[in-house]
This record gives structure tokens, sequence and C-alpha cells, in this order.
């Protein structure tokens, strides 16, 4: 047992090490990012908005996809029924501009209702639009969003850029903050490698030559995660993911601990049926560095002052520890450079991010086990079950 501990606690440091190293290249690629000038390539863009029932923070969120700078561009909002509490406010900024409309969608029957709202929203858009934008109804982009996040796809050989989200809580709780500290370290995974890049579709955008070229209206069909689907069709085409820091959205909203708990655990739900070796890279990681530091406090508490494995295990924990700080120094860092007018909001979180690393670890892995029981979730009132990649099936629905 013994040999074993020190062997998993020294895969765990080595681990650690290579996360801090990835924290200093964030960071860095962060920088050399937002230093780059804004680029001239601005074609006539389309942003698709899916929206369902009242976000926090709903009417400042649209609000800032039709304030977007950038020379021409419409907003398309859709809804599937016209009696959304959400049509008030929509129709309310509709009437502000001449370049935003509502789409009405179908109900779907075999796919997410998200997805079904996209595959409605693909079919309006100006016959000189050029750039598809997905963006989600509780993300609250910045001004030159819209710009940074197009310009990649200037580039022949790139399929699509993205952003990503931070999650802001305009009343700190400890579920809003230990959510924002988990899904801050999925944050972290996108960087300059475009191969490994994955899409969100909270702030994604696509050429329509390439949206059409690779078939994405017609791969969502029957599907519940619309950017696990784009992520794939990019890399089965061959195509490059770029992560655009400057496109990284703030959702503005606090939540419970038990709506963190059900959020995570969804997301980990859908990452099993739609990328099934991340989930169980999340399975065994949350597995390694919860069993060495539970041995290691064992150890500690047990072992006799004066053993080796007793300054062992301490020195693991110091290390362990360590690192794991200054890997969510240098993210939180980055993520301040990239959202100036949120740095206020971010140095509040210092405290959070610094040290519900361990907690996250914990629910990370409660995540991966209830996915591993069950694929059924529960999504803005509606209930589904994902039988797999390709097909959905609905079970109820408010």
């Amino acid at each position: 047992m013994t040999i074993a501990y020190c062997l998993f606690a020294v895969l765990l440091i080595w681990l650690s090490f290579r996360s801090l190293r990835g924290g200093i290249d964030y960071l860095a690629f962060f920088r050399s990012e937002l230093a780059k000038p804004l680029s001239n390539y601005t074609p006539k863009a389309t942003i698709i908005a899916p929206c369902r029932g009242i976000d926090e923070g709903l009417e400042e969120n649209l609000a800032t996809l039709i304030e977007q700078d950038y020379p021409d561009f419409e907003v398309i909002f859709v809804v599937d029924d016209e009696r959304d509490n959400a049509v008030p406010t929509i129709n309310s900024l509709i009437k502000t501009c001449s370049y935003a409309k509502l789409v009405i969608a179908p109900k779907a029957t075999d796919s997410s209702q998200k997805v079904e709202n996209l595959r409605e929203a693909v079919l309006h858009p100006a016959d000189d639009s050029q750039v598809f934008v997905f963006v989600d109804s509780d993300a609250r982009p910045q001004k030159l969003w819209l710009r940074r996040l197009v310009a990649p796809l200037e580039n022949e050989g790139v399929g699509a850029a993205t952003g990503y989200r931070w999650f802001i809580s305009p009343r700190p709780t400890f579920g809003s903050e230990l959510r924002s500290a988990w899904n801050a370290s999925i944050a972290s995974a996108l960087g300059p490698n475009t191969l490994s890049n994955f899409c969100w579709g909270g702030s994604m955008a696509i050429r329509r030559d390439v949206f059409d070229e690779v078939g994405i209206r017609e791969r969502w069909t029957g599907t519940l995660s619309d950017d696990f689907v784009v992520t794939n069709a990019m890399k089965d085409a061959g195509k490059s993911i770029v992560f655009v820091p400057q496109a990284l959205a703030v959702s503005y909203e606090s939540c419970s601990f038990e709506t963190m708990l059900e959020f995570t655990t969804r997301q980990m739900k859908i990452t099993r049926v739609y990328a099934t070796p991340l989930w169980l890279l999340s399975m065994i990681g949350s597995s390694l560095f919860l069993g060495v530091i539970v041995a290691s406090f064992a150890i500690i508490l047990l072992t006799q002052m004066n053993g080796w494995l007793r300054w062992f295990a301490l020195a693991i924990m110091v290390l362990v520890f360590g690192l794991s700080i200054a890997k969510a120094h240098l993210r939180l860092t980055a993520v301040r450079l990239a959202l100036p007018n949120w740095d206020r909001h971010l140095a509040k979180q210092t405290f959070s991010q610094l040290t519900l690393f361990l907690v996250a670890s914990a629910i990370f892995l409660y995540n991966c086990l209830a996915a591993f029981v069950s694929r059924r979730i529960n999504w803005r009132g509606t209930v589904y079950e994902l039988k797999s990649r390709t097909e959905t099936v609905i079970i109820s629905s408010e």
C-alpha cells in the first residue's frame, strides 16, 4: 500500500507541474492575443440567440448583442413559443433597431429544444450574411466581442472560432462561487492548440460556407448538444478551432448549491455521451487527486511524528496545494486581462478561485459518477434521456 501511495503521489505531482506549465502558457497566450490589433475582416454576420424563459439579467444580456461595435450584422432571437416569458423583452429590443428579428421554432420531437431552435434560426439569415455567430441568452459579451470572434475566420483553414463562459455572481454564495471555480478549470483547457480546442455554443462563430460544407444543420438532427456536435464535425473535416480570449462572455447570475450541482452534473452527463474519453479522464483525474489528498491527510494524522512517510505526505500536500493555487492565480490573471470591464468583480473572486479547487475536484468526481449511472437530465423545464450522440428522447416538458 505504501508503494502504491508513493507512486500515485509522484504521478499527481508530475501532473500538477504539467498543469502549472499549462497555466503559464495560458497567461502568455492571453497576453499575446490581447496585444493584437483589430482585424479588418468584417463580413456580414448573423448573431443567433436561442432563448427560453427569463435568465437573470436577460435584458442586459440581449442588449449587448444589438450594441456590438461591428459594421454590418443582424440578430435573430429564436424561441419555441410566442408566449414564452422572454418574448416581451425581445420585442422591446427589436423595436429599437431594424437589424433584429424574432423567429418561432417548432417544438422539438427528437432533439433538445435549443438544437431545434438553432436548426430553425439558420434558415432565416439575410441572403448576404457570410458568418453565423451563436450566443447563449445567459451570456453577456463585451462590445468588441463580435469583431474579435469573427476575425480568425478569415483563415480558410479555420473551421470555427470560440470563446467560453466565466461565471460572476451579483450575490456571491457558496454555490455560485463553487460553480465558477468548477467552470474555470474547463476554461483553461482552451488555448493556442487549435487541434485540441473545443467549441462552446454560447460564444461561437462559423463561416456560412463551412457550416453548410460540413453539414452542421443535418448533424444536429436528433442531438442534444449543439457545441459538441460542431466540435466533432470540425475535427472530422480536419478544420481547426481557434480560441479567442476576447470572446470570453460573462454569465452574470447567482445560484444555489443545488442549482450548481444540477448544472455541473448535466454538463458531465452530456460529456459522457458526446466525449466519452474526456469523461473518463475527468473521473480518473479527480479520483487520483482526491485519493492522494485523502491518503496524505490520513498518513499525517496517523503516522508517528518522526516517520519518513509522514514527512513525505506533508511534502506532497504542500506541493499539490501550492501548484494548484499557482495555476488558479495564473488563470484568474489571464481572465482579468480579457475582461477589464469586470475586473472589480473578478478581483473579489480571488479567494474562492484560489481555494475551492479541492471542493471542485470532489464535485467533478460526483458528476462523473452520476453520469455513469444515469443519462437523464433536466434542462430548462424539459427532461431528456440521452440514448446516444444521435438519439435524444424527450421524457417530459413544461
